[in-house]
């Protein structure tokens, strides 16, 4: 299955911040509780983006371990590269495609994770199958993505306002499904957890700037659903009215981030 999407610094960067400021819970230490790193680890994050996750490891572990990112967007490569200025380089960012065959030997990494990205594997079967090569008996994977519930406010406000039956992230059934099914079988043993992060917007300006960056076309979201800018643009301005309405009559908007994340063990 080849997926048909685009993410930019931009938009990543923005639902980022706003998860940050409006959310009261942290995805980071939720995932860090979860993974209990050691010193002298051996790290590969795959779909690393800007490196948010590299970063925690490193901080998290005072530097001692080896961790290598991976993405295949050159422009949130370069993003992850100017923050590595700031700790020397400690991570290495490299270009990753997780629909090829990793470049590392059998056995190396003690932990591969992969937030936010699997489900955009054209094989879910052939990506699990590098990651599980490269990793070292007893080795842990955590990889996460959005459960079905997710962002339900979000949703029903875009259906109520378009019509349209906007799915609740691109592929989402694949993670929560046919991933958990995978690592079920290939594993030694697999764990799953939620994770709950209400967002709550007491003003309009971050609902729609979430928005516009959930659904601008750098991600190649709104041209599956729109035929123009200006189709895209009226949308909007319907989403903003019946947002405008909800947050009159409840007095804020809650947005809940509900996000699995599987750990398993080869």
């Amino acid at each position: 299955m080849t997926i048909n999407y685009q993410e930019t610094t931009r938009d990543l960067l923005s639902r980022i911040n706003l998860h940050n400021k409006f959310g009261s819970k942290d995805i980071d230490k939720w995932m860090l509780d979860l993974l209990r790193l050691s010193g002298g680890m051996n790290i590969l994050d795959i779909g690393c983006g800007t490196g948010k996750q590299c970063f925690s490891y490193h901080h998290y572990l005072n530097g001692d371990a080896n961790i290598i990112g991976g993405d295949v967007s050159g422009e949130l490569l370069e993003r992850a590269r100017q923050e590595n200025v700031n700790i020397k380089n400690c991570i290495t960012f490299a270009e990753l495609d997780f629909n090829k065959q990793f470049p590392f030997e059998d056995n190396r990494f003690n932990m591969v994770s992969c937030c936010f990205a699997i489900y955009y594997a054209e094989s879910l079967h052939f990506t699990f199958g590098a990651m599980y090569r490269i990793m070292k008996p007893g080795a842990k994977l955590f990889i996460s993505g959005p459960a079905p519930k997710n962002k339900r406010l979000f949703h029903d406000i875009i259906c109520e306002a378009t019509g349209i039956n906007l799915p609740p992230m691109p592929v989402n059934g694949r993670y929560h499904l046919d991933a958990l099914s995978y690592l079920k079988s290939k594993f030694s043993k697999s764990e799953v957890h939620i994770f709950e992060n209400p967002l709550i917007f007491k003003t309009m300006e971050p609902f729609m700037e979430y928005t516009y960056a959930s659904l601008s076309r750098d991600r190649k979201l709104w041209n599956d659903f729109f035929q123009s800018k200006s189709e895209f643009e009226n949308a909007m301005q319907k989403i903003s009215k019946v947002a405008a309405r909800r947050l009159q009559q409840d007095g804020e908007l809650v947005m809940t981030k509900v996000v699995y994340g599987f750990l398993a063990t080869k």
